[in-house]
């Protein structure tokens, strides 16, 4: 599946039993888009429903605990997200980055974590406005790759990076064209230096307000291999919108 485009939604914080309709709906219509990966993350509480409602998508996890288990209040652990029924999961989040404060160290070590437990992982890395208007965003993110992927030979088989920048995550702003190619040529470069030839085979995926009106663009732009969307993947039409974007381009 590596070589597929990788349509990931992230529900966030959102979505009750209700949403399954929206589930149901996507994983009927992937079956449609062969060249095309698709996989929804819903919150923890979906996720055994969303993977008894599918077939065809993935089904992942959020964030997970660097532990297996222990006296971790209101934390999940990745062998519990296996055992919900996830496929991946997500790590990394500027959301999770900011708002709780994690390091890259501790992102490094939920991906670690997670492919120890069988899932594959999403990393998220991206700047702040403010490091971008200092001319600091590439370096920045470059940093954020190197301390963060995990570790081992295989690795490169078993996650993909999600470039975000913060100040474009539900803004409706998305950076150029340019920016976005400037940006991913940066992250497989460091790829490459981390992993040798194997990080040639990384996915790089852009996030940030990605929408129906702007995924084909984006999805064009050399070395994004897929995207993570938000607020667009709440709706089946609006989702499955971005994923015909990339099937068109798949088909190309």
């Amino acid at each position: 599946m590596a070589g597929l485009p990788y349509i990931v939604g992230n529900w966030k914080m959102n979505g009750t039993r209700a949403m399954l309709n929206e589930v149901r709906a996507i994983d009927r219509a992937a079956g449609r888009f062969p060249r095309v990966q698709v996989a929804i993350a819903p919150p923890a509480t979906l996720i055994y429903r969303t993977r008894d409602a599918a077939e065809i998508i993935g089904v992942g996890g959020q964030d997970c605990h660097v532990q297996e288990s222990g006296a971790f209040t209101g934390d999940i652990s990745a062998p519990m997200l296996k055992d919900a029924g996830a496929d991946f999961t997500i790590v990394g989040h500027s959301e999770r980055r900011t708002l709780h404060g994690e390091s890259d160290g501790d992102v490094q070590a939920k991906a670690d974590a997670a492919i120890a437990a069988g899932l594959g992982v999403i990393l998220c890395v991206g700047e702040s406005e403010a490091q971008r208007d200092a001319g600091e965003a590439e370096s920045v993110v470059a940093a954020q790759v190197a301390a963060s992927c995990p570790q081992g030979e295989q690795a490169p088989e078993k996650f993909s990076v999600a470039y975000e920048p913060i100040w474009a995550i539900g803004t409706g702003r998305v950076p150029s064209v340019e920016d976005v190619a400037a940006m991913h040529s940066a992250i497989r470069a460091k790829l490459v230096e981390l992993y040798g030839d194997s990080g040639t085979g990384v996915r790089i995926l852009y996030g940030g307000s990605v929408k129906a009106e702007n995924a084909a663009e984006l999805l064009s732009v050399p070395e994004v291999g897929g995207a993570l969307v938000g607020g667009a993947s709440l709706s089946a039409e609006s989702f499955l919108s971005i994923v015909g974007a990339a099937a068109t381009l798949a088909a190309d």
